[in-house]
């Protein structure tokens, strides 16, 4: 079973106070710097590492839990958490199936002292839950309270689970028993999917300007350090590249990208039609140039991942390229889920015009990160 992302919430976390999203195939939000775009690109990464393992890592290298909660006014009668939540429903169907949902806390103290086998700032699981929708009815396939710990397993039986787990540690991403506990290993699997795409270096010493090893690379790696092979495998190995060479032309009329066959390592680079005779390497590109075939490698991958994130991929980019672009990324999402933060309203125009969707608008309200037209209960009213 396909699982894709049908719900985001987040709660607690930098500038989300609270907020749940709605999500759809392709989903669009645009707002200026300093609205908290990134914070919600940001919040879909930490639920990925809750399944991979490295949540509270990825807190403490945020700065540990003083640096992440919300910067807002806070409630000081109730603990402060951080919560996050996603629902996955069944592709074929869009019916709700799973609900996943953690909530990390601050590190008990009494009387000034650290309470248990834990450092001082380091961010910990006060509750966890798998929740499984089925007919109408909800089923709790996962539930831990701090140290309590219950699973449900394939047989439906109820139990407390025995091992190990720190504070510090997911119960998602430890439990790692698919033939007992198959819902648990199907929900880390499709959050371990998730692939995220921002920030591609170019300066000349980037992983996109080196040739890489030549090995079948169907998705490219969020570095792009597998640019060259990424092409490779299209060309000679899937032996298509009229998507490729049509992505390339709209962007860069009359170009041709120059994909030779591998040896022990793969390379590639791009003829322009004043220089016809002359290939360009990838250490030779514009920045520019270069960013922009990351991205045609990123979205005409031989095999996309399950739900793809992008965060402002206009990022030095000509204007020239955003409408190429948009058409590039509504492609792309009629193969997978598409997140997509951006600054750019011409983008976001482009977007919604190739690919008939309406933009969010990102906003900042009273220190809060909100979506303009979006309710309290997580629905779009009309604009």
């Amino acid at each position: 079973m396909s699982l894709v992302v049908s719900g985001f919430f987040a709660e607690g976390y930098r500038s989300l106070q609270r907020i749940a999203i709605p999500l759809g195939k392709l989903n669009v939000f645009v707002g200026q710097n300093g609205v908290g775009k990134t914070n919600l690109y940001r919040a879909l990464e930490l639920l990925q590492a809750s399944a991979s393992g490295q949540l509270s890592y990825e807190l403490a290298s945020e700065g540990g839990m003083e640096s992440v909660l919300f910067a807002g006014r806070r409630n000081n009668s109730k603990p402060a958490r951080l919560i996050l939540r996603v629902e996955l429903s069944d592709s074929r169907t869009d019916e709700l199936q799973y609900e996943y949902e953690v909530s990390i806390g601050l590190v008990p103290q009494i009387g000034g002292n650290v309470s248990g086998a834990a450092f001082a700032f380091e961010p910990q699981v006060k509750e966890e839950t798998l929740l499984h929708h089925n007919r109408g009815r909800e089923y709790a396939l996962l539930q831990r309270r701090n140290s309590a710990l219950t699973v449900v397993n394939d047989d439906g039986v109820k139990s407390s689970v025995g091992i190990d787990l720190l504070a510090s540690e997911t119960a998602l991403a430890h439990i790692q028993d698919p033939d007992r506990y198959p819902a648990l290993h199907t929900v880390r699997r499709s959050l371990m999917d998730w692939r995220f795409y921002h920030d591609f270096r170019t300066d000349s010493a980037s992983p996109l300007r080196r040739d890489c090893l030549a090995v079948a690379s169907p998705t490219l790696d969020s570095n792009g350090s597998n640019l060259a092979a990424v092409f490779a495998t299209l060309a000679h190995i899937r032996e298509d590249t009229a998507e490729l060479e049509e992505a390339v032309n709209d962007a860069f009329p009359g170009a041709v990208l120059d994909i030779p066959r591998p040896g022990r390592t793969a390379s590639f680079g791009l003829r322009f039609p004043d220089y016809p005779l002359r290939t360009f390497n990838a250490i030779e590109l514009s920045d520019g140039t270069l960013r922009y075939l990351a991205l045609i490698g990123t979205l005409l991958a031989y095999r996309l991942p399950a739900f793809l994130a992008l965060n402002e991929p206009e990022a030095s980019l000509h204007p020239d390229l955003l409408r190429p672009l948009a058409r590039l990324i509504v492609r792309a999402s009629k193969r997978t889920q598409v997140w997509l933060v951006t600054h750019s309203q011409e983008l976001a125009d482009a977007l919604a015009e190739e690919g008939g969707i309406r933009a969010l608008h990102v906003i900042k309200e009273n220190g809060r990160t909100w979506i303009r037209g979006l309710t309290i209960t997580g629905e779009f009213r009309d604009t």
